[in-house]
């Protein structure tokens, strides 16, 4: 195999002084700008639990001391093509809140307090301004999930996204006490099904989404207007809602288990938190779906039950309470500001029916 010779190495050879990292795409001192930045949007999350600061090799976290018993509890997940939304519109920072959303609701259905989140950010060639923006929104997000940003990875990996592109994954750890854990074994025949109602799309079925809307001889643009207030782009982008404050008000209502309604819609995430040999009711009648998922079944022909597995259908989390409990517990979530309803009940069939 042919080799470079001495001369072909050397400097003079290639007419310059010896290439850099930021002559192969990798600019240092912009990733060193942007943890600069970060630092205080991580640092306005951060509880007394966490110790230490951004920039070291690790994020360090105790247990908080008020738990017995306690298990921790780990979620992972990213925000899809979702992110083509972004980069059309230019619109950067809620996407973050999205990140967060979709790991932070999968934690909870357990009964888990969230601890902390990091995050993976990963482009092509690192903009700054841009990647505040998403940082930004996963600082936000976790604020309302009330965790620590505990730390990340900004990762430039120039030729290997599209220019202007970037992905995110991130993870959330949360902790719960052994004897509180929420694991469903508690659900009996009647018991009531309680929604909260989702935001929109959240983070779910943007493939489907997008080849309905914005494919086809006529497709529509982000820039249509959507209703008085918003055009289809701002409906689409519309952030995962984070149901942190729900989950644990619905612990004090003895809650027997609690989903969340994400890709595969109702029919395959319910069955994942109730017994083997059990079923559910759903009272399709019992709320208003967001007319988003309307303008997706018309204008792409989606029969009814592709878009009940493949959306939320309006219905972001799902808990499931005792038939006198859930009057009470759809109380509770009003007056927090979530819209929540009695929706169906489990019955003894097994599978996810639906009557209108």
């Amino acid at each position: 195999m042919p080799s470079l010779t001495a001369r072909e190495r050397s400097p003079s050879f290639r007419g310059m002084a010896g290439l850099t990292y930021r002559d192969a795409g990798v600019d240092i001192e912009a990733g060193d700008e942007l943890v600069r930045r970060i630092k205080p949007l991580a640092q306005s999350t951060h509880s007394e639990h966490v110790l230490g600061a951004i920039g070291g090799f690790a994020g360090l976290c105790s247990v908080p001391s008020d738990i017995e018993d306690p298990v921790l509890v780990s979620g992972t997940d990213g925000v899809g093509t979702k992110l083509k939304l972004a980069f059309e519109l230019e619109r950067h920072d809620t996407i973050g809140i999205d990140l967060v959303a979709m790991c932070v609701n999968d934690i909870i259905t357990v009964g888990a307090r969230p601890l902390f989140f990091l995050d993976y950010f990963a482009t092509s060639k690192l903009d700054v301004d841009r990647a505040e923006a998403v940082l930004e929104g996963i600082a936000e997000g976790c604020r309302r999930a009330r965790c620590a940003l505990l730390g990340g990875e900004t990762a430039e990996l120039p030729g290997f996204y599209a220019t202007g592109e970037y992905d995110l994954a991130g993870f959330a750890v949360g902790v719960v006490s052994r004897k509180r854990i929420i694991d469903g074994s508690a659900v009996r025949p009647g018991d009531r099904l309680v929604g909260l109602a989702s935001s929109g799309l959240h983070s779910n079925g943007f493939s489907l989404a997008r080849r309905v809307l914005f494919g086809g001889e006529r497709p529509a643009s982000v820039h249509d207007r959507f209703n008085d207030r918003e055009t289809l782009g701002d409906v689409l982008l519309r952030p995962t809602k984070i149901y942190v404050e729900a989950s644990q008000i619905a612990l004090a209502h003895d809650v027997h288990a609690m989903c969340h309604i994400t890709g595969g819609g109702l029919p395959e995430n319910l069955p994942r938190v109730t017994p083997k040999g059990l079923g559910m009711s759903i009272d399709s009648g019992s709320w208003s779906p967001d007319p988003i998922f309307d303008l997706i079944r018309g204008r792409g022909d989606v029969a009814d039950s592709e878009m009940r597995r493949t959306f939320n259908m309006g219905v972001g989390f799902v808990m499931v309470v005792s038939p006198e409990r859930s009057a009470g517990l759809v109380e509770a979530m009003d007056a927090i500001g979530e819209h929540a309803f009695v929706m169906g009940e489990i019955t003894e069939r097994e599978g996810v029916s639906f009557s209108a």
